[in-house]
């Protein structure tokens, strides 16, 4: 059923206001979504910040166990090229190993009604510099007047490629407070690194999502499809 857009959970960094919502377009683009991507990859042990941000549907049934850093450049999707950067906690919930994205920006407003409207996840606008390539600064500033940056440079520790296989499932809170998920699918080649990533808020999106040098891939010529949620039930 339709939902609010402003009404999706989400961490301080990633909110916004009914007046900036109704500068957005209408979503024209539903679930799912096929993608082409590069990106850069890191993940580190969660800290209790990152259980404090999880929504409160999931915080009540589970505890973080790793923290996902992310940024991304589309070539190809149902609304055309774009940049990202995320934030995703990893959980058990039950017999479950979920995933769930308290945390997203992105500098397509098109891309933002989508991630909102489809799949309840928390978009906001940022802008980028540099891209997912070893040995450059990938960063992502807020363009909505919030003061948070992300930046991450990637060292390649081994050239060679290696193929990605991943299937997991994603699941989100949404403003009527019921869980719903949606199956993750890719593939692509990838090549692990060592990446130096700093984060600056006024908010806590550094207590979870941390500066520091971290491990992680360096991915190309990765497609992916996220499909139409479904209740989730743990």
């Amino acid at each position: 059923m339709p939902f609010s857009l402003l009404d999706v959970p989400s961490v301080s960094e990633s909110r916004v206001t009914s007046d900036f919502l109704a500068t957005m377009p209408p979503n024209e683009a539903p679930a799912p979504w096929t993608v082409q991507a590069s990106a850069i990859v890191w993940w580190c042990k969660a800290t209790p910040a990152a259980t404090e941000a999880l929504p409160p549907a999931l915080r009540a049934r589970g505890k973080a166990a790793v923290v996902i850093g992310g940024m991304v450049r589309y070539a190809d999707t149902p609304v055309g090229v774009y940049d990202e950067v995320f934030g995703a906690i990893g959980l058990r919930v039950g017999r479950h190993l979920i995933g769930t994205i308290p945390f997203m920006s992105v500098d397509s407003p098109t891309s933002l009604v989508g991630g909102r409207g489809n799949w309840s996840i928390p978009k906001t606008l940022s802008n980028f510099t540099g891209a997912p390539a070893d040995g450059d600064t990938f960063a992502a500033t807020s363009a909505t007047g919030q003061h948070w940056r992300v930046s991450a440079a990637p060292s390649v520790r081994l050239g060679v490629s290696l193929p990605v296989f991943s299937r997991m499932r994603v699941i989100q809170e949404f403003p009527d407070g019921s869980l719903r998920g949606t199956r993750l699918k890719a593939n692509g080649k990838m090549r692990y690194a060592n990446l130096d990533v700093d984060v600056s808020s006024e908010g806590d999106l550094p207590s979870w999502l941390p500066s520091g040098r971290h491990k992680g891939a360096v991915l190309s010529s990765t497609r992916f499809t996220l499909g139409a949620p479904t209740p989730f039930h743990p």
